[in-house]
């Protein structure tokens, strides 16, 4: 766990976030966010309460999952509080009763909408993820390049599955071995040289980056289709012979242009929009403390 003396604000009243760069997740600090939304001056007991009320509602698993994490307490010490992710802490500010919480609580109903609509007519969930990308600023001709990325994904993922790829930890290993083999980085390499956490780093590619990596892509779900591999080993073979399609034609166009194809600037930089839900919404403060034993 790393950065786990940040401070985020939410209307003006600050919550202890840590970074997991391994998940590649963001903690909060759970008694500060019932704080936030409840107002409560005893925000501990609401929380204790809270436990006993989310294990009556049979979320046991949520309860089981929540980690203990070093965060600088009101005296300045770092001591151990109960801190949760991004989709448990959305379960528990459902079990919260608050007019603060409300927004929140619609905003996720609208989205289990949105998602039972798409899976009934996916062709709305492309037309939303237009809507999206236009209103965060970026160009109309990125965008459709964007969506013809995802399909070609998506046509690569199907792939995988028929060769008997197990999603999950596999589909990450091989798109390491893709991205790896064309750009010379791993996704997390590549994620930290643009300054990303949490953001999708095909959001924050160029016009040729994203190029690269649907060629890339495209390229590994041909030379599996004509070889039809058999499992996740041979699977990897032709990852990385997908990945050295694209990787010939950067170091080609590098050649011809004297200039790198990989750049470091995100979104932020390239589009003038600011990405990802928490950059857009907290500020960030950094104070580090030397941490002490919890007495």
């Amino acid at each position: 766990m790393s950065e786990q003396d940040k401070i985020q604000r939410f209307e003006n009243q600050p919550i202890r976030t840590a970074w997991d760069e391994e998940q590649e997740e963001w903690y909060f600090s759970i008694i500060d966010v019932i704080r936030v939304l409840t107002g409560s001056e005893n925000p501990r007991r609401y929380w204790s309460d809270l436990k006993r009320k989310l294990k009556m509602e049979g979320a046991d698993e949520l309860y089981e999952n929540i980690v203990q994490l070093k965060m600088r307490a009101p005296d300045g010490k770092m001591r151990l509080t109960d801190a949760a992710n991004t989709e448990q802490l959305l379960r528990i500010i459902q079990s919260i009763p608050s007019p603060h919480a409300e927004p929140m609580k619609r905003w996720l109903a609208q989205v289990g909408r949105e998602r039972i609509e798409e899976t009934i007519d996916p062709e709305q969930a492309i037309d939303r993820a237009l809507e999206t990308y236009l209103k965060k600023g970026y160009d109309p001709d990125w965008v459709h390049q964007r969506l013809l990325s995802i399909r070609i994904r998506n046509e690569l993922t199907e792939e995988w599955q028929k060769r008997g790829v197990e999603r999950g930890k596999e589909f990450a290993i091989l798109t390491d071995e893709i991205t790896r083999t064309w750009s010379g980085m791993t996704t997390r390499q590549y994620k930290k040289l643009k300054g990303l956490k949490k953001q999708n780093l095909r959001d924050n590619m160029s016009d040729t980056e994203l190029v690269l990596t649907m060629l890339a892509e495209a390229s590994t779900r041909d030379i599996s289709r004509e070889t039809a591999p058999e499992g996740f080993s041979a699977s990897m073979d032709v990852a990385r012979q997908g990945g050295e399609v694209a990787g010939v034609a950067r170091k080609a166009l590098e050649e011809r242009t004297g200039k790198p194809v990989i750049t470091e600037k995100n979104a932020t930089q390239l589009n003038a929009v600011v990405t990802g839900m928490i950059e857009a919404t907290a500020s960030f403060i950094s104070d580090p403390v030397e941490p002490e034993k919890d007495e």
